[in-house]
C-alpha cells in the first residue's frame, strides 16, 4: 500500500478538513514531516510497527495540519504586522497522550521555522503557601486539598501569562513562563524558582496551552451537588476560568475518551515505570487516592464539554477527536459540534 493510500484511510482527515487529493498532492510533504516525526519520537521511519506508523500518519500529522490550518487563517485575519500568536487550548483528561502530542507538534512546527510555545495549566498552581492556606479554608472538601481542581490555580499569573505572550510580536521582545515543581514539599508541589522559568522569544507564531480541565463549563449548584458534595465549591470556582483563561484560545483541539476511569489505568503505567526505572514513585493506593480527586469533575464535565465543546469554541475551529484505551483514535470518529 503507498503511502498516501495508508494517510487516507485514517480516520481524522474529514474532522480535520483534509481531502484524498491534498493527501495525493502533498504525499511528499507529508513523507518529509513524518520521518522527521518518527526522529523525534525515536522511530525508526522505515521500520515502525503498526502502532508506530498509525501515531505518525493517521493521527500526529493529521492534527499538525489541521492545526496549519488554522494558523494560516489566523494570520489572515490580522493581514500584517503585529499579528499575535494564534492560542490553541487543548482540552485532554489526564495520561491520555496530550503532553507527549503537544511536545511533538511544538517541536515539528519549531522545525519548520514557525516560532511556538507550549504551556499547561499545571504551570499556574497556586504556591504551596496558596494551597496550604486554600486547604485550610476549606478542611472538610477533599477536592481543594490537594493541586489539581479548579480553584487550586493562581487565574491572575495565568491571565496575565497569556497576555504576555500574545503580545510577542516584536524581534526582541520576551516573556518568562512559570513551571511548577510537583516534586517540593514531599511532592505537595510548589512554583519553581523564577530564575529557572524558560524564556519565550518574539515573534511568537503559536501557542499551545493545554490542561485535563480546559474549557470546562460550571453545571450549577444542583448538578454539582449531585455528583459530590464537595465540588459545590469547585464549580463556582471553575466560573471564573473563562474570562480569564478560554477567552485568550483561539481555536480549541478536545481529545474525547469512552471512559474517565482509564485515567487510572493511565496514572499506574506511568507510576510502574517511574518505578521500574528507579524513581520515586506513588504506590497503587496513593495513585488511586489521586486519581479519586479528579473523578467528580470528569463525571460532571465531561459530558458537556464533549456535547458542546469548551467554553470558548466557534464553529471552524474546534477539533474533537476520540481515543481509544491504546491511546489511538477510533475507527469511528466523533461528528463537528453544532457550534456557533
Amino acid at each position: 500500500m503507498q503511502l498516501h493510500e495508508y494517510i487516507c484511510g485514517g480516520p481524522l482527515l474529514e474532522a480535520a478538513g483534509i481531502t484524498a487529493q491534498q493527501v495525493q498532492q502533498d504525499a511528499a510533504t507529508w513523507e518529509k514531516l513524518g520521518r522527521q516525526l518518527a526522529l523525534q519520537l525515536g522511530f525508526d521511519h522505515d521500520s515502525m510497527d503498526d502502532v508506530q506508523r498509525l501515531r505518525v500518519y493517521r493521527y500526529y500529522l493529521p492534527v499538525f495540519f489541521w492545526v496549519q490550518q488554522q494558523l494560516t487563517q489566523h494570520k489572515h485575519k490580522f493581514q500584517g504586522k503585529d499579528t499575535p500568536p494564534l492560542v490553541l487550548g487543548i482540552s485532554a483528561p489526564q495520561g491520555c497522550g496530550k503532553s507527549t502530542l503537544v511536545e511533538q507538534l511544538e517541536a515539528l512546527f519549531t522545525w519548520l521555522g514557525t516560532a511556538a510555545a507550549g504551556v499547561s495549566i499545571d504551570d499556574f498552581y497556586l504556591t504551596n503557601a496558596g494551597q496550604t492556606a486554600l486547604a485550610a479554608a476549606q478542611p472538610d472538601n477533599r477536592l481543594l486539598a490537594l493541586r489539581g481542581n479548579a480553584g487550586s490555580h493562581d487565574l491572575e499569573l495565568g491571565a496575565a501569562v497569556l497576555k504576555q505572550l500574545k503580545g510577542l510580536t516584536g524581534k526582541g521582545q520576551t516573556a518568562a513562563v512559570p513551571r511548577y515543581d510537583k516534586s517540593a514539599f514531599q511532592g505537595r508541589g510548589d512554583r519553581a524558582d523564577p530564575s529557572t522559568w524558560p524564556v519565550v522569544t518574539g515573534p511568537l507564531e503559536l501557542v499551545f496551552f493545554e490542561g485535563w480541565m480546559s474549557g470546562f463549563r460550571p453545571v450549577g449548584e444542583a448538578a454539582a451537588a449531585a455528583v459530590e458534595a464537595s465540588l459545590v465549591e469547585v464549580d463556582k470556582q471553575l466560573a471564573a476560568y473563562e474570562a480569564a483563561w478560554d477567552s485568550a484560545v483561539d481555536a480549541w483541539l478536545v481529545i474525547r475518551i469512552g471512559d474517565p476511569q482509564w485515567v487510572f489505568g493511565w496514572r499506574l503505567q506511568a507510576e510502574q515505570r517511574m518505578r521500574a526505572a528507579g524513581k520515586p514513585g506513588m504506590t497503587d493506593e496513593q495513585i488511586a487516592d489521586f486519581v479519586s480527586r479528579y473523578m467528580p469533575a470528569y463525571k460532571a464535565y465531561l459530558p458537556g464539554l464533549y456535547t458542546a465543546g469548551p467554553t470558548t469554541a466557534k464553529a471552524g475551529h474546534t477539533l474533537i477527536i476520540e481515543v481509544d484505551q491504546s491511546r489511538s483514535p477510533v475507527p469511528q470518529q466523533p461528528k463537528p459540534l453544532p457550534l456557533q
